[in-house]
């Protein structure tokens, strides 16, 4: 299936996601949802998957909006057993993606001119990360 551009990613934006080799990645509007899908972006080691595509939803506003959460299909799981908090469905794309409910905090809020796409992705490799440590 060819890659959906429906709607335009900032420049510095489409430039690292081009540049990440093997990157696939689609900018998919949905009504005045916007959403950037990335497909097997790679997960560590004691999740369910090695793989999982994952998307963002991208305000209007955006850059200077943050960008907030994140959401995977397929859901993840810990292969430990321990169960993942603060999680939701969210349909898109005809199936349900598992929504991660983490945000900025004071500490680490959003900076509209430095923050984007990759240091979003960074937050969310971060967030995987540290779910695994608990």
């Amino acid at each position: 299936m060819p890659s959906r551009r429906e709607f335009d990613v900032p420049e510095e934006d489409r430039e690292y996601l081009d540049s990440r080799l093997g990157l696939e990645w689609e900018a998919v509007r949905e009504g005045e949802i916007r959403r950037v899908v990335v497909r097997r972006f790679s997960i560590p080691g004691g999740y369910n998957v090695a793989e999982a595509d994952l998307f963002l939803r991208i305000e209007a506003s955006y850059p200077d909006t943050q960008i907030d959460m994140v959401y995977f299909s397929p859901g993840l799981t810990l292969t430990n057993g321990r169960s993942i908090n603060n999680l939701s469905g969210e349909p898109f794309d005809g199936k349900t993606w598992q929504r991660w409910s983490r945000h900025r905090t004071q500490e680490n809020p959003w900076i509209a001119g430095v923050d984007n796409i990759e240091r979003h992705l960074l937050l969310v490799r971060e967030w995987l990360e540290r779910e695994l440590r608990k």
